[in-house]
């Protein structure tokens, strides 16, 4: 009997722990969604607060709606605690918000005269909005300029024969010649390393930028005339030339470039001193884009 018992088989139940599944990735989907939005949502604030209160007034007025109607109602006109009323007790009505826009065929002449100065107003302010983004964006690309001139151990020896200034026009750049300092080589288009390298940078500033380009020549008030007979007039345009094809280079594309103008010296940047060697230098104008008004802001058709 007791070898029986010894014979039996000996059974080991093994119980096997298995660890939590593996959630999958899909948060960090949801995260990079969220980081996303938290940025925009910063941008946003940003923009708002560096946004001066005549731009913020001017988004406010065209946003906000000015009058709602009641399709279906008589003909009397209705304040909105009325119309909005009335759609409470029919549920059926639709509340239609109405914007600035050109007043109705049948308006008086004073109505007409109301509704094209609202119209000109509305143009207006989104010109002047647009305007003030436009600065913005000029304002951030003259300060990328400037440290990657800053962090150049080239061009920030010569960060003094750059000039930036925002006119109406748009963004100017401006590269002077200095004394013992030339862009180019004497009666020629011929750009020195660090004028071409000075241009390449402002090239890469340009082309983050829609807006198209424009590019003077301009030599001093001084008589030139080279071998084969040409005057700063061909000297001119032939240096604007060569500071597009550096443009090109960069990235600028040809459909970017507005105008290649030699300009001589008509256009001195010190007129009591036509000869002075600052006079002689290329201008790279990034222009201002005028805004496209829609029907309903320009008085429609």
């Amino acid at each position: 009997m007791a070898d029986d018992d010894n014979k039996r088989p000996i059974i080991k139940k093994v119980i096997k722990v298995q660890a939590a599944g593996h959630h999958g990735g899909a948060w960090k989907v949801a995260y990079a969604d969220f980081t996303t939005a938290m940025m925009a949502f910063f941008m946003l604030l940003w923009l708002l607060n560096v946004a001066p209160p005549e731009t913020l007034a001017g988004l406010a007025d065209y946003f906000s709606p000015t009058s709602a109607t009641v399709p279906g109602s008589s003909g009397q006109s209705e304040d909105n605690a009325t119309a909005l009323e009335n759609q409470g007790n029919n549920p059926s009505a639709i509340v239609v918000i109405s914007s600035p826009g050109p007043p109705p065929s049948g308006a008086d002449e004073d109505g007409d005269d109301k509704g094209a100065k609202n119209n000109q107003d509305s143009t207006a302010d989104r010109a002047e909005i647009i305007q003030q983004m436009e600065d913005l964006s000029f304002e951030s690309m003259q300060e990328q300029l400037r440290l990657a001139i800053q962090e150049s151990p080239t061009l920030s020896e010569i960060s003094d024969q750059l000039i930036m200034e925002i006119t109406e026009d748009g963004m100017k750049i401006q590269l002077i010649d200095k004394d013992q300092r030339a862009m180019f080589r004497t009666g020629s288009d011929e750009l020195y390393n660090y004028a071409q390298e000075m241009i390449r940078e402002i090239g890469h500033s340009v082309q983050n930028l829609p807006n198209r380009v424009t590019i003077q020549g301009h030599t001093d008030g001084g008589s030139f005339s080279g071998p084969d007979g040409t005057s700063n007039w061909e000297l001119s345009s032939d240096r604007a030339n060569s500071a597009r094809r550096v443009l090109d280079d960069s990235g600028v594309t040809n459909d970017r470039i507005y105008e290649v103008v030699g300009k001589a010296g008509t256009d001195p940047l010190y007129p009591d001193q036509p000869t002075k060697t600052e006079n002689r230098r290329i201008t790279i104008l990034v222009l201002r884009e005028a805004p496209v008004v829609p029907p309903n802001l320009s008085g429609g058709y």
